[in-house]
């Protein structure tokens, strides 16, 4: 008997059993037994949670045939354990539709053939249960505190392993993400390649624990979390039936002491990055940085290498805090974002700042395909599910992401763009995160800066802006949507909830003001362009 797993075969070899005979569902036997139950109803749908040896004079199966059988696989699909039922005066027999249902479903069916005392039974299962959960617990307190001692040693992650091997006599694995696998036993190494393929295939969409079941082993795997990352899978195989509860508790204490030694060597590691954060701020802001750091801090340039500038705007509150806790703070945010850059297969140097964090992210990649933006689109995914658990707030970030760039000069071009897409993101006029995407809004951005553009908007939209201040009126947001709409005039009308008459006469009113051909090609663009021109500036003036 597995001393800290209750089977249904250990209860039948129990005193109070011994007049006990399995009817069906024999093969079902090695069921955990969680607690017991009296029941004597037919409605226990609310009374049952899983696991329980349900004790029964048969009063709630004196039904109907087909009543019966669903009373039994109310019971199947809420997992109980098994049924014990009492032969006698309220039930003679078990049909044989029932014997086979429950037979189908690996679901034993226990038949007291004399009077039995349920209290007697209920009182011996449940006291042999409590000490179990007793024991579980301290065995568990015994095994978490060599975890975290084992976790302040050389070499902690393979001790553990040989502390989780000890105990069970089974592989131990832990797979990183980053670094080499480690293993025990020495034999287990043979195993790696199909635990890799375990992790790939089942646990790929998945942080949680899982038991998955290969070529005839059992293998239970605990995700080794920090940072709101998943760093790792610890795995055990295991062959024999185990305490489940215990089994992941226990993989779990073990996972939180890797998990310490592995935030233990990303911060000695982090530590050591802060000559990369100052090189990247200088190369952000364009000053000449030293040709040997370079080649220390960045990867070497090639023919194959590219790099886009990611920025990441933190709209959080300024809170005063001493200078230790943001040193403490900046170095998590660093740790972060680095792991999440380089489990997608970048090459990041990362600067971070209280309301930003720069990364210039460099990768390999074909001339083709070198302006691909999923991984770029997934790291920002991450981002904003790490900041929801944290902040409650998906909102908190926004991002800017540069265009492609290779030559390290352009470094601080690549700065301005992202900043420039968080500025119009911040403003409310596109939701894009690539420099790329921005559309005309890339050309404007140039313009922005002379008074070319504001002129421009004069000379093709005052007089629409003069007339709805002079009379109050909304034309311009008939033109706007009328442009946007390709010239539908039902479409229009629909967005602004007016009738087609009403459309019609601001249409005239617009072509009294603009001209009859305002909507021919050529004067239809250069209207959109002002349009997009006067909402850019608009917003300008408005941050001023």
């Amino acid at each position: 008997m597995n001393e800290l797993k209750l089977t249904v075969q250990d209860v039948l070899q129990r005193k109070s059993f011994h007049c006990a005979k399995v009817i069906a569902g024999r093969t079902g036997l090695n069921r955990q037994v969680k607690w017991s139950h009296i029941l004597e109803t037919k409605d226990f749908e609310s009374l049952i949670n899983g696991g329980e040896l349900i004790l029964t004079t048969g009063v709630g199966l004196r039904l109907d045939r087909s009543t019966q059988l669903q009373y039994v696989k109310k019971l199947i699909e809420k997992e109980v354990a098994a049924i014990c039922i009492e032969i006698g005066p309220h039930f003679s027999e078990i049909p044989i539709e029932i014997i086979n249902l429950a037979n189908e479903n690996n679901f034993p069916i226990i038949a007291f053939e004399e009077v039995v005392k349920f209290v007697d039974i209920t009182q011996d299962l449940h006291t042999h249960i409590i000490n179990q959960h007793h024991e579980m617990l301290s065995q568990l307190d015994t095994l978490s505190r060599k975890f975290i001692s084992l976790s302040l040693s050389h070499n902690g992650i393979l001790k553990i392993l040989q502390e989780l091997h000890k105990r069970f006599q089974q592989n131990a694995i832990f797979i990183d993400k980053r670094l080499k696998p480690y293993y025990y036993p020495a034999e287990s190494k043979e195993m790696i390649g199909d635990i890799h393929t375990l992790i790939e295939q089942e646990l790929k969409n998945t942080h949680a624990q899982k038991i998955v079941s290969m070529h005839g082993h059992h293998y239970a795997f605990m995700p080794v979390q920090g940072l709101g990352q998943t760093w790792g899978y610890l795995c055990l195989q295991f062959s024999d039936p185990y305490a489940e509860d215990f089994l992941f508790l226990l993989l779990d204490r073990a996972a939180l002491g890797i998990a310490q030694i592995l935030l233990r060597n990303r911060t000695i590691e982090e530590r050591k990055q802060n000559m990369e954060d100052e090189l990247v701020r200088n190369l952000l802001n364009g000053r000449s940085c030293d040709e040997a750091d370079l080649h220390t801090y960045l990867p070497t340039p090639s023919r194959n290498m590219y790099y886009r500038i990611f920025v990441i705007q933190l709209n959080v509150p300024d809170i005063n805090m001493n200078e230790e806790d943001w040193e403490e703070i900046k170095l998590q945010r660093s740790m972060t974002i680095r792991a999440l850059f380089k489990q997608n297969g970048f090459f990041p140097a990362v600067s971070v700042r209280r309301n930003e964090i720069a990364v210039i992210a460099f990768f390999l990649s074909t001339n083709q395909l070198s302006d691909e933006t999923d991984r770029f689109t997934h790291i920002i995914n991450e981002i904003i599910r790490v900041a929801k658990n944290n902040f409650s707030d998906e909102n908190i970030c926004t991002f800017g992401i540069s265009t492609v760039y290779q030559n390290n000069l352009d470094v601080m071009t690549g700065y301005d763009e992202a900043r420039k897409v968080l500025a119009l993101q911040k403003k409310e006029i596109t939701n894009n995160y690539f420099y790329e995407n921005l559309g005309v809004y890339r050309l404007l951005l140039l313009l922005i800066e002379s008074n070319y553009l504001e002129t421009y908007v004069k000379e093709y939209l005052s007089p629409v802006i003069n007339y709805d201040r002079e009379t109050d009126s909304n034309l311009f947001e008939t033109l706007t949507v009328y442009l946007e709409c390709s010239g539908s005039k039902k479409e229009t009308s629909e967005r602004l909830f007016i009738v087609r008459q009403t459309l019609y006469h601001r249409l005239d009113r617009l072509e009294t003001l603009l001209g009859k051909d305002f909507m021919k090609p050529p004067n239809r663009l250069a209207y959109e362009v002002a349009i997009k021109a006067y909402e850019l500036l608009k917003n300008v003036s408005r941050t001023k």
